[in-house]
């Protein structure tokens, strides 16, 4: 049985992907293809619409799996992972997006990269006994 801790963090983060992928699909598209390296061999407006459904689908079972949660946490934390080299481009290319308008806040902004996988692994896992 997960703990309403537990429960509150999958349920923050699988509304945030929701949330996060349906913006990459729709009002924010310009915006998150800052966040694609020029060194990814895809047109970067595909990368971003890929990554908003996946987004949406993991999102989606974060909110809704109940026999393979952790299999969907281990998934999730991989994707956020996946894309952390986004975020490292945007930094490293001084690229505005979402506010992140200067160097110091790109920067920082990597570091809650790990605070989601953290995040996605112990939202989804039982607690120990």
């Amino acid at each position: 049985m997960s703990t309403p801790a537990r429960t509150i963090g999958r349920i923050f983060l699988g509304a945030s992907l929701v949330f996060a992928g349906v913006s990459h699909l729709t009002v924010a598209r310009e915006e998150f293809q800052a966040q694609v390296p020029e060194s990814l061999p895809l047109d970067p407006d595909t990368t971003v619409l890929a990554s908003g459904v996946a987004e949406v689908a993991l999102g989606s079972a974060l909110l809704l799996a109940r026999r393979r949660r952790r299999t969907v946490g281990t998934i999730a934390a991989l994707f956020f992972v996946a894309v952390f080299p986004g975020n490292v481009a945007q930094w490293m290319h001084h690229r505005d997006g979402f506010g992140l308008d200067t160097d110091m806040k790109r920067f920082v902004r990597l570091f809650f990269q790990p605070v989601l996988v953290a995040l996605a692994l112990w939202s989804t896992r039982e607690p120990r006994r």
